[in-house]
């Protein structure tokens, strides 16, 4: 089985976690209850945090199914950006652009993974303050996604998971076998006729297999 798990050392675990928590407590503090926005921004932070988990267990068994839970970890994070960004928009509090001095503050602040420092700020910030922190710390943790994504998709392409290297052998294996058998049936040909018979035979079968699979394909 390849490596796999030690998802706390990754960065976007680290952040992503942060965002979960964060999210947590500005629903409690700055939403009211029963708010449905309450439930899908709590779940789209968990499904962020969760499908990166999920995703570096999965990595031992099958490459194509850590760059799927990744990609869907993009994702929710993505639509947790839009909720906070609509917080913002519809009280009439402004967006700090990345390069304004708060943006800088807080991308700078996107550089601790310290949870106790990130919760007082979470529990003491205004409304608009918080989210404009979660917005920084969203965008920093897609971008870091989005490069996890660009590398998982080389490893996939390379190598694949165990799932993927055993249906490649088992692929491998069969191929093999029918070539083996094939060069011992024609080898038992005991006249140049019967080889020439044999040949044609094998020629003939070998089509009808093509045309199976053409048409189970939708191709003929």
């Amino acid at each position: 089985m390849l490596p796999h798990g030690g998802y706390h050392k990754l960065l976007t675990y680290q952040k992503s976690d942060i965002i979960y928590q964060g999210t947590v407590i500005f629903t409690q503090r700055f939403l009211s209850r029963g708010d449905r926005t309450v439930d899908q921004m709590v779940q789209a932070a968990r499904s962020g945090k969760q499908n990166i988990v999920e995703g570096s267990e999965a990595s031992g068994t099958s490459k194509e199914t850590e760059l799927k839970l990744t990609n869907v970890a993009k994702a929710s994070l993505e639509e947790l950006l839009e909720d906070y960004l609509d917080y913002l928009k519809t009280h009439g509090f402004e967006v700090w652009e990345k390069d304004s001095e708060k943006g800088l503050a807080a991308r700078e602040l996107g550089k601790t993974a310290d949870s106790e420092a990130w919760d007082r700020l979470f529990r003491e910030k205004s409304d608009d303050a918080v989210a404009n922190l979660q917005i920084s710390l969203i965008r920093q943790c897609t971008y870091l996604l989005s490069r996890q994504i660009a590398q998982l998709e080389e490893d996939f392409k390379n190598h694949g998971g165990i799932r993927e290297r055993m249906h490649a052998a088992r692929v491998a294996t069969r191929g093999a076998n029918w070539e083996a058998a094939l060069a011992d049936w024609l080898a038992a040909a005991d006249s140049a006729d019967d080889l020439a018979a044999r040949v044609t035979e094998a020629r003939e079968a070998i089509r009808r297999i093509e045309w199976r699979e053409k048409r189970k394909k939708g191709w003929a």
